[in-house]
C-alpha cells in the first residue's frame, strides 16, 4: 500500500489548516449545546467526531491546539513522532507506531491545550493515523502555533518547533 492509493481509496484531501491529508469519517448526530459546555466552546458541539490523517515525508501537523481532548489510533505506516507542549511549560516527545514493545504507542491520549505537532521519523514513507475528539471537533476550536511565542515559552524544544510550524 502506497500513500498515494491511500489516498484514492480513503478519498483523503489535504488539511485546509494542519498539513498532511484527512477526511472526517464520523460526525455524532447527538450536539452538545453551548449552555451545556464548559465556556471555552463558542457554540454548540457535536458529541464527538473522528477522522484518518496521513502524513508523507514532506508534509506534517503544524503544531496547534484544540479546546477538546484527541484521541490518536496508528493505523499503518511508519513511525510518527509527536511533539507535546504543556501548559506549565515542558515539553515531551512520543512516538506513534506499531513497536508497543519500544515505547511507541498505538492510542494516545492528548489533553485540551496541550500544543501538538507530528512529523514522520526520518526515512519512513507515510502513516495512516486517526483521531477522535470529545467534544467534535470545530474549526472555531482551532489555534494554529507560532514559531517565535512558542520557541520563547518553550526554549528547550526550539528545533523541533522550528520543524513543525509553517512560520511565524
Amino acid at each position: 500500500m502506497t500513500a498515494d492509493e491511500l489516498k484514492k481509496l480513503l478519498r483523503l484531501e489535504p488539511h485546509p489548516c494542519e498539513g498532511g491529508w484527512f477526511i472526517q469519517t464520523w460526525r455524532a448526530e447527538e450536539t452538545f449545546p453551548k449552555a451545556a459546555l464548559p465556556a471555552r466552546y463558542s457554540a454548540d458541539r457535536a458529541a464527538g467526531t473522528a477522522i484518518y490523517y496521513l502524513l508523507e515525508p514532506h508534509t506534517f501537523s503544524e503544531l496547534h491546539r484544540l479546546a477538546s481532548d484527541e484521541i490518536f489510533h496508528f493505523y499503518l505506516g511508519d513511525p510518527v513522532e509527536m511533539l507535546q507542549l504543556l501548559p506549565d511549560g515542558s515539553a515531551r516527545t512520543v512516538i506513534l507506531g506499531q513497536n508497543i514493545s519500544s515505547d511507541m504507542h498505538v492510542q494516545l491520549h492528548v489533553p485540551k491545550y496541550v500544543w501538538q505537532g507530528s512529523r514522520l521519523l526520518p526515512g519512513g514513507s507515510f502513516a495512516l493515523l486517526g483521531c477522535t475528539v470529545s467534544p467534535g471537533f470545530d474549526y472555531a476550536d482551532y489555534e494554529s502555533g507560532k514559531r517565535e511565542s512558542l520557541t520563547q515559552k518553550y526554549p528547550q524544544a526550539a528545533e523541533a518547533i522550528r520543524r513543525l510550524t509553517m512560520t511565524d
